[in-house]
């Protein structure tokens, strides 16, 4: 009924087709007979002035009057996936965060981390890695700290005062870092000119590595 309202026949069309807008495609109008400039996303529609089909756009009336034109939108389809509160199309990209970026993919989102995730193990220089959030930076980064903090309160105790000599306090030196040949030890004191606490490092052997074995060497008989 609506096309036989709207629609005249035969088709009585503009002789130059109109210029269309970047990204509007021209298209047959709703009756099929002249083409005009396809209405793209957020633009009005009716049943003449048709939406980018091309685009996954139709013409949405739900938020319109009765009797008035619609808006074009995107199709609502069981392939998008909604995210805190908002809908994304199938194979949308899109950041919930700046930790992750997620893809959608037919109803639900896969999510890849864009924070590095590594492992750092403990060493001799570092043997109490931990992650925390640095201020104004996404990602969080490693730090070195002291395993109980109980000591570095207890290293705070017997700071100088302004005009008082350093009482000097340190913790035990760690175990070597190596078996065998020259390795390292560490540990945290103050024993400095300016009495703050430090990490300290020192030469440390065990015992020399063996020699390596020597090549088997053919002899001769005379």
């Amino acid at each position: 009924q609506v096309c036989a309202q709207l629609c005249r026949r035969p088709c009585y069309c503009p002789w130059v087709p109109p210029r269309c807008p970047r990204g509007s495609p021209l298209v047959l109008d709703g009756c099929g007979c002249c083409k005009i400039c396809a209405r793209r996303l957020g633009e009005s529609c009716d049943f003449l002035h048709v939406c980018d089909q091309s685009q996954g756009l139709v013409c949405d009336y739900s938020s319109a009057p009765a009797g008035t034109g619609g808006t074009c939108n995107f199709e609502d389809d069981e392939e998008g996936c909604e995210v805190n509160g908002r809908l994304y199309r199938d194979g949308e990209i899109f950041q919930p965060s700046c930790k992750i970026q997620c893809r959608c993919s037919d109803g639900g989102f896969n999510c890849i981390p864009l924070c590095q995730e590594d492992v750092r193990l403990p060493t001799p220089d570092c043997p109490y890695p931990r992650r925390v959030e640095i201020p104004g930076k996404c990602c969080p980064e490693w730090i070195c700290e002291v395993q109980n903090q109980q000591l570095l309160r207890d290293a705070r105790t017997v700071s100088p005062l302004p005009g008082h000599p350093c009482q000097e306090w340190a913790t035990e030196w760690s175990a070597c870092s190596a078996t065998c040949g020259l390795g390292f030890a560490t540990r945290v004191s103050n024993q400095n000119r300016s009495c703050r606490l430090e990490t300290q490092r020192r030469l440390c052997l065990l015992s020399p590595c063996p020699a390596p074995a020597a090549p088997f060497a053919a002899v001769s008989e005379g």
